[in-house]
Protein backbone atom coordinates (compact mmCIF):
# COMPACT_ATOMS: atom_id res chain seq x y z
CA UNK A 1 0.00 0.00 0.00
CA UNK A 2 2.80 2.42 0.13
CA UNK A 3 4.71 1.69 -2.32
CA UNK A 4 1.38 2.14 -4.26
CA UNK A 5 1.18 5.68 -2.38
CA UNK A 6 4.56 6.83 -2.84
CA UNK A 7 4.40 6.10 -6.85
CA UNK A 8 1.00 7.99 -6.80
CA UNK A 9 2.59 10.77 -5.68
CA UNK A 10 5.60 10.61 -7.78
CA UNK A 11 3.08 10.40 -10.82
CA UNK A 12 1.66 13.83 -9.68
CA UNK A 13 4.75 15.48 -8.97
CA UNK A 14 6.07 14.14 -12.25
CA UNK A 15 2.49 15.93 -13.69
CA UNK A 16 2.96 19.29 -11.20
CA UNK A 17 6.18 19.66 -12.86
CA UNK A 18 5.41 18.88 -16.24
CA UNK A 19 2.74 22.01 -15.82
CA UNK A 20 5.12 24.06 -14.08
CA UNK A 21 7.49 24.01 -17.07
CA UNK A 22 4.69 24.14 -19.81
CA UNK A 23 3.87 27.44 -17.42
CA UNK A 24 7.53 28.65 -17.42
CA UNK A 25 8.01 28.20 -21.03
CA UNK A 26 4.75 30.06 -21.95
CA UNK A 27 5.77 33.06 -19.89
CA UNK A 28 9.37 32.89 -21.79
CA UNK A 29 7.93 32.71 -25.12
CA UNK A 30 5.53 35.64 -23.75
CA UNK A 31 8.53 37.93 -22.98
CA UNK A 32 10.54 37.02 -26.05
CA UNK A 33 7.52 37.65 -28.48
CA UNK A 34 6.88 41.09 -26.47
CA UNK A 35 10.50 42.07 -26.70
CA UNK A 36 10.35 41.26 -30.16
CA UNK A 37 7.29 43.45 -31.45
CA UNK A 38 8.66 46.22 -28.77
CA UNK A 39 12.06 46.43 -31.00
CA UNK A 40 10.05 45.96 -34.30
CA UNK A 41 7.69 49.00 -32.86
CA UNK A 42 10.68 50.89 -31.92
CA UNK A 43 12.38 50.49 -35.26
CA UNK A 44 9.27 51.41 -36.47
CA UNK A 45 9.21 54.72 -34.69
CA UNK A 46 12.52 55.49 -35.70
CA UNK A 47 11.88 54.76 -38.98
CA UNK A 48 8.86 57.01 -39.65
CA UNK A 49 10.61 59.99 -37.25
CA UNK A 50 13.69 59.79 -39.55
CA UNK A 51 11.43 59.48 -42.82
CA UNK A 52 9.52 62.58 -41.36
CA UNK A 53 12.38 64.47 -40.57
CA UNK A 54 14.02 64.10 -43.98
CA UNK A 55 10.31 65.48 -45.42
CA UNK A 56 9.81 69.34 -46.25
CA UNK A 57 9.45 71.42 -43.14
CA UNK A 58 6.16 72.22 -44.93
CA UNK A 59 5.52 71.09 -48.48
CA UNK A 60 3.13 74.03 -49.18
CA UNK A 61 4.75 77.41 -48.08
CA UNK A 62 7.20 78.85 -50.58
CA UNK A 63 8.12 81.72 -47.97
CA UNK A 64 11.72 82.28 -48.68
CA UNK A 65 14.08 82.16 -45.44
CA UNK A 66 17.17 83.72 -45.94
CA UNK A 67 20.10 82.04 -44.52
CA UNK A 68 23.66 83.18 -44.37
CA UNK A 69 26.49 80.71 -43.61
CA UNK A 70 29.78 81.82 -43.17
CA UNK A 71 32.67 81.06 -44.62
CA UNK A 72 34.67 78.16 -42.44
CA UNK A 73 31.02 76.83 -40.66
CA UNK A 74 31.14 73.39 -39.59
CA UNK A 75 28.68 70.83 -40.59
CA UNK A 76 27.12 70.61 -36.95
CA UNK A 77 27.04 74.55 -37.08
CA UNK A 78 25.37 74.89 -40.15
CA UNK A 79 22.72 72.07 -39.31
CA UNK A 80 21.89 73.91 -36.48
CA UNK A 81 21.53 76.99 -38.15
CA UNK A 82 19.02 75.47 -40.80
CA UNK A 83 16.65 73.68 -37.88
CA UNK A 84 16.62 77.45 -35.95
CA UNK A 85 15.91 78.95 -39.00
CA UNK A 86 12.75 76.03 -39.71
CA UNK A 87 14.77 74.77 -43.34
CA UNK A 88 14.67 71.21 -41.85
CA UNK A 89 13.21 69.83 -39.56
CA UNK A 90 16.19 67.80 -36.78
CA UNK A 91 19.50 68.58 -37.63
CA UNK A 92 20.78 65.52 -36.17
CA UNK A 93 18.96 63.88 -39.18
CA UNK A 94 20.38 66.42 -41.20
CA UNK A 95 23.95 65.71 -39.99
CA UNK A 96 23.65 62.24 -40.05
CA UNK A 97 22.26 61.85 -43.78
CA UNK A 98 24.90 63.89 -45.09
CA UNK A 99 27.39 61.58 -43.83
CA UNK A 100 25.74 58.47 -45.11
CA UNK A 101 26.04 60.90 -48.43
CA UNK A 102 29.54 61.48 -47.70
CA UNK A 103 28.04 64.94 -48.11
CA UNK A 104 30.68 67.61 -45.83
CA UNK A 105 31.86 70.44 -48.48
CA UNK A 106 29.15 72.80 -48.13
CA UNK A 107 30.08 76.64 -49.17
CA UNK A 108 29.21 79.72 -47.69
CA UNK A 109 27.35 82.35 -48.71
CA UNK A 110 23.83 84.07 -48.30
CA UNK A 111 21.28 81.14 -49.27
CA UNK A 112 17.13 81.67 -50.22
CA UNK A 113 15.68 78.79 -48.94
CA UNK A 114 11.72 77.34 -48.48
CA UNK A 115 9.82 74.90 -46.26
CA UNK A 116 8.55 73.10 -49.19
CA UNK A 117 11.98 72.22 -49.82
CA UNK A 118 13.65 68.60 -49.65
CA UNK A 119 17.02 67.72 -47.30
CA UNK A 120 18.59 66.67 -51.16
CA UNK A 121 17.30 70.02 -52.70
CA UNK A 122 19.01 72.09 -49.76
CA UNK A 123 22.00 70.04 -49.84
CA UNK A 124 22.28 70.55 -53.66
CA UNK A 125 22.14 74.39 -52.76
CA UNK A 126 24.62 74.42 -50.19
CA UNK A 127 27.23 72.59 -52.19
CA UNK A 128 26.77 74.79 -55.45
CA UNK A 129 27.72 78.20 -53.23
CA UNK A 130 30.94 80.31 -53.51
CA UNK A 131 33.66 81.07 -51.28
CA UNK A 132 34.21 84.60 -51.45
CA UNK A 133 37.26 85.46 -49.37
CA UNK A 134 40.78 84.09 -48.35
CA UNK A 135 40.68 83.08 -45.24
CA UNK A 136 41.91 85.25 -42.03
CA UNK A 137 44.12 82.75 -40.31
CA UNK A 138 45.48 78.71 -41.57
CA UNK A 139 46.56 76.97 -38.86
CA UNK A 140 48.40 73.90 -39.16
CA UNK A 141 48.38 70.93 -36.42
CA UNK A 142 51.36 68.46 -37.30
CA UNK A 143 50.59 64.80 -36.48
CA UNK A 144 51.41 62.99 -32.99
CA UNK A 145 50.51 66.43 -30.79
CA UNK A 146 48.72 66.36 -27.59
CA UNK A 147 46.04 68.51 -26.95
CA UNK A 148 47.94 70.89 -24.69
CA UNK A 149 50.49 71.05 -27.48
CA UNK A 150 47.50 71.50 -29.73
CA UNK A 151 45.71 74.56 -27.27
CA UNK A 152 49.83 75.89 -27.36
CA UNK A 153 49.79 76.07 -31.12
CA UNK A 154 46.14 78.21 -31.43
CA UNK A 155 47.26 79.87 -28.46
CA UNK A 156 49.83 81.40 -30.39
CA UNK A 157 47.82 81.74 -34.50
CA UNK A 158 44.15 82.83 -33.13
CA UNK A 159 42.52 85.17 -30.56
CA UNK A 160 41.89 83.07 -28.24
CA UNK A 161 43.67 81.60 -24.68
CA UNK A 162 45.72 78.53 -24.16
CA UNK A 163 43.82 78.22 -20.67
CA UNK A 164 39.84 78.65 -22.76
CA UNK A 165 41.26 75.60 -24.94
CA UNK A 166 41.85 73.67 -22.24
CA UNK A 167 38.95 74.15 -20.17
CA UNK A 168 36.38 73.76 -23.06
CA UNK A 169 37.61 70.00 -23.93
CA UNK A 170 37.16 69.01 -20.25
CA UNK A 171 33.80 70.54 -19.93
CA UNK A 172 31.74 67.54 -19.33
CA UNK A 173 28.38 69.14 -20.38
CA UNK A 174 30.15 70.27 -23.62
CA UNK A 175 31.84 66.63 -24.06
CA UNK A 176 28.13 65.22 -23.85
CA UNK A 177 26.93 67.24 -26.63
CA UNK A 178 30.18 66.06 -28.49
CA UNK A 179 29.27 62.24 -27.79
CA UNK A 180 25.62 62.94 -28.86
CA UNK A 181 26.73 64.86 -31.90
CA UNK A 182 30.04 62.99 -33.10
CA UNK A 183 29.74 59.22 -33.73
CA UNK A 184 33.25 58.43 -33.60
CA UNK A 185 33.03 59.63 -29.80
CA UNK A 186 31.44 57.19 -27.19
CA UNK A 187 30.89 57.17 -23.20
CA UNK A 188 34.71 55.83 -22.80
CA UNK A 189 36.46 58.82 -23.40
CA UNK A 190 34.54 60.28 -19.79
CA UNK A 191 36.60 57.41 -17.95
CA UNK A 192 37.68 59.46 -14.65
CA UNK A 193 41.20 57.84 -15.18
CA UNK A 194 41.53 59.28 -18.83
CA UNK A 195 43.37 62.81 -18.48
CA UNK A 196 42.03 64.36 -21.48
CA UNK A 197 38.77 63.33 -22.83
CA UNK A 198 39.54 64.24 -26.42
CA UNK A 199 43.01 63.09 -26.61
CA UNK A 200 43.98 61.90 -30.03
CA UNK A 201 40.39 62.74 -31.28
CA UNK A 202 41.10 66.14 -32.71
CA UNK A 203 42.96 65.46 -36.10
CA UNK A 204 46.12 66.46 -37.09
CA UNK A 205 45.61 68.74 -40.76
CA UNK A 206 45.49 72.40 -41.66
CA UNK A 207 42.22 74.42 -40.92
CA UNK A 208 41.27 77.20 -42.38
CA UNK A 209 39.31 80.33 -40.50
CA UNK A 210 37.63 82.84 -42.00
CA UNK A 211 35.87 84.66 -38.90
CA UNK A 212 38.15 87.15 -36.79
CA UNK A 213 37.94 85.11 -33.49
CA UNK A 214 36.57 81.46 -34.25
CA UNK A 215 35.22 80.11 -30.85
CA UNK A 216 36.78 77.13 -29.02
CA UNK A 217 33.78 75.67 -29.78
CA UNK A 218 33.80 75.52 -33.43
CA UNK A 219 37.41 75.28 -33.61
CA UNK A 220 36.77 71.74 -31.66
CA UNK A 221 33.82 70.76 -34.33
CA UNK A 222 36.00 71.38 -37.21
CA UNK A 223 38.66 68.45 -35.80
CA UNK A 224 36.33 66.61 -35.20
CA UNK A 225 34.46 66.49 -38.82
CA UNK A 226 37.62 65.74 -39.87
CA UNK A 227 38.28 62.96 -37.23
CA UNK A 228 34.73 61.54 -38.86
CA UNK A 229 35.47 62.00 -41.88
CA UNK A 230 39.09 60.18 -41.97
CA UNK A 231 37.71 57.45 -39.26
CA UNK A 232 34.35 56.24 -40.27
CA UNK A 233 35.37 54.77 -43.64
CA UNK A 234 37.00 52.64 -41.58
CA UNK A 235 34.41 50.86 -39.28
CA UNK A 236 33.85 47.84 -40.97
CA UNK A 237 37.22 47.18 -40.47
CA UNK A 238 37.47 48.24 -36.77
CA UNK A 239 34.90 46.05 -36.04
CA UNK A 240 36.47 43.09 -37.99
CA UNK A 241 39.31 43.33 -35.93
CA UNK A 242 37.47 43.08 -32.55
CA UNK A 243 38.28 46.39 -31.22
CA UNK A 244 36.36 49.51 -30.33
CA UNK A 245 36.79 53.12 -32.40
CA UNK A 246 38.80 54.20 -28.71
CA UNK A 247 40.96 51.45 -29.21
CA UNK A 248 41.69 51.25 -32.67
CA UNK A 249 42.50 55.62 -32.19
CA UNK A 250 44.26 54.58 -28.43
CA UNK A 251 46.88 52.08 -31.01
CA UNK A 252 47.04 54.63 -33.77
CA UNK A 253 48.53 57.11 -31.00
CA UNK A 254 51.16 54.88 -30.01
CA UNK A 255 52.36 54.14 -33.78
CA UNK A 256 52.26 57.33 -34.49
CA UNK A 257 54.68 58.46 -31.51
CA UNK A 258 56.87 55.43 -32.38
CA UNK A 259 57.09 55.56 -36.40
CA UNK A 260 58.34 58.47 -38.68
CA UNK A 261 57.32 56.27 -42.18
CA UNK A 262 54.35 53.82 -43.27
CA UNK A 263 56.84 50.98 -43.11
CA UNK A 264 57.61 51.35 -39.77
CA UNK A 265 54.30 51.98 -38.77
CA UNK A 266 52.79 49.10 -39.98
CA UNK A 267 55.96 46.74 -38.79
CA UNK A 268 55.22 48.24 -35.08
CA UNK A 269 51.65 47.73 -35.46
CA UNK A 270 52.40 44.13 -36.13
CA UNK A 271 54.91 43.78 -32.97
CA UNK A 272 52.01 45.69 -30.95
CA UNK A 273 49.51 42.95 -32.12
CA UNK A 274 52.11 40.12 -31.26
CA UNK A 275 52.55 41.33 -28.10
CA UNK A 276 48.89 41.71 -26.59
CA UNK A 277 48.45 38.88 -28.18
CA UNK A 278 51.00 37.08 -25.24
CA UNK A 279 49.44 39.68 -22.60
CA UNK A 280 53.30 41.19 -22.96
CA UNK A 281 53.66 44.93 -21.95
CA UNK A 282 53.83 46.61 -24.95
CA UNK A 283 56.71 49.29 -23.16
CA UNK A 284 56.58 51.80 -25.19
CA UNK A 285 58.70 55.06 -23.44
CA UNK A 286 55.83 57.02 -25.44
CA UNK A 287 53.26 56.01 -22.53
CA UNK A 288 55.99 56.43 -20.03
CA UNK A 289 56.46 60.20 -20.96
CA UNK A 290 52.30 60.74 -20.92
CA UNK A 291 52.13 59.24 -17.95
CA UNK A 292 54.81 61.38 -16.37
CA UNK A 293 53.32 64.24 -17.85
CA UNK A 294 56.59 65.84 -19.19
CA UNK A 295 58.74 65.46 -22.36
CA UNK A 296 62.27 64.34 -21.39
CA UNK A 297 65.10 63.67 -23.93
CA UNK A 298 65.94 59.74 -22.45
CA UNK A 299 63.49 57.68 -20.24
CA UNK A 300 65.03 56.57 -17.31
CA UNK A 301 64.76 53.19 -14.96
CA UNK A 302 62.84 54.99 -12.34
CA UNK A 303 60.30 56.36 -14.87
CA UNK A 304 59.49 53.35 -15.64
CA UNK A 305 57.72 52.77 -12.14
CA UNK A 306 55.16 55.58 -12.64
CA UNK A 307 51.78 54.53 -11.63
CA UNK A 308 49.70 55.26 -14.29
CA UNK A 309 46.87 53.65 -16.89
CA UNK A 310 48.92 54.98 -19.80
CA UNK A 311 52.57 53.72 -18.45
CA UNK A 312 52.42 50.28 -20.68
CA UNK A 313 55.35 48.99 -18.98
CA UNK A 314 53.34 48.22 -15.74
CA UNK A 315 50.10 47.25 -17.82
CA UNK A 316 49.69 44.62 -20.62
CA UNK A 317 46.54 46.04 -22.35
CA UNK A 318 46.69 49.48 -24.33
CA UNK A 319 46.54 52.86 -22.35
CA UNK A 320 43.30 54.05 -20.97
CA UNK A 321 43.14 56.72 -23.93
CA UNK A 322 45.07 57.85 -26.48
CA UNK A 323 48.41 59.81 -25.83
CA UNK A 324 48.12 62.23 -28.95
CA UNK A 325 46.73 62.85 -32.48
CA UNK A 326 47.36 60.37 -35.14
CA UNK A 327 48.01 60.63 -38.94
CA UNK A 328 45.45 58.46 -41.35
CA UNK A 329 48.56 55.94 -42.09
CA UNK A 330 48.91 55.22 -38.20
CA UNK A 331 45.29 54.74 -38.44
CA UNK A 332 45.88 52.48 -41.74
CA UNK A 333 49.09 50.41 -39.99
CA UNK A 334 46.56 49.96 -37.23
CA UNK A 335 43.62 48.01 -38.85
CA UNK A 336 46.24 46.57 -41.32
CA UNK A 337 49.18 45.64 -39.31
CA UNK A 338 52.04 43.77 -40.99
CA UNK A 339 52.22 39.82 -40.29
CA UNK A 340 55.47 39.53 -38.10
CA UNK A 341 57.52 37.05 -35.66
CA UNK A 342 58.56 40.07 -34.37
CA UNK A 343 58.07 41.21 -30.73
CA UNK A 344 60.68 43.20 -29.81
CA UNK A 345 62.21 46.55 -31.03
CA UNK A 346 64.43 50.14 -30.89
CA UNK A 347 65.27 52.94 -31.98
CA UNK A 348 69.14 53.80 -32.26
CA UNK A 349 70.19 57.73 -32.17
CA UNK A 350 69.65 58.21 -36.15
CA UNK A 351 66.07 56.88 -35.80
CA UNK A 352 66.54 53.95 -37.49
CA UNK A 353 64.58 50.69 -36.05
CA UNK A 354 66.08 47.31 -35.21
CA UNK A 355 63.19 43.94 -34.81
CA UNK A 356 63.88 41.18 -32.71
CA UNK A 357 61.70 38.02 -32.43
CA UNK A 358 63.47 36.97 -29.08
CA UNK A 359 64.66 38.99 -25.78
CA UNK A 360 68.01 37.67 -26.22
CA UNK A 361 68.16 39.03 -29.94
CA UNK A 362 67.07 41.94 -28.36
CA UNK A 363 69.74 42.20 -25.77
CA UNK A 364 72.15 42.20 -28.17
CA UNK A 365 70.98 45.14 -30.58
CA UNK A 366 70.23 47.03 -27.29
CA UNK A 367 73.64 46.53 -26.82
CA UNK A 368 75.15 47.24 -30.13
CA UNK A 369 73.14 50.59 -30.94
CA UNK A 370 72.16 52.23 -27.26
CA UNK A 371 74.53 53.65 -25.85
Amino acid sequence: MSKRNNNSKYREHLIARGKEAKTVRKIVITIILSLILLMAFSVGLSYMYIKSSLQPVNPNSDKEIKVDIPIGSSSSSIAKKLEENGVIKDQRVFRLYTKLKNTSEFQAGVYTFTPSMSVAEIIQSLKLGRVVSEPIYRVTIPEGKTIEEMAEIFSEQLPIKKKDFLEKVNEIDFLEELIHDYSVLSKEILNPKIRMPLEGYLFAATYDFYEENPTVESIIERMLEKTEEVVLPYRDEIEAQNMTVHQVITFASLVEKEASTEEQRKTIAGVFFNRLKKNMPLQTDPTVLYALGKHKEKVLLKDLEVESPYNTYRIDTLPVGPIANFSENSLKATIQPKETKYMYFLHDEEGNIYYAETHDEHKKLKKQYIK
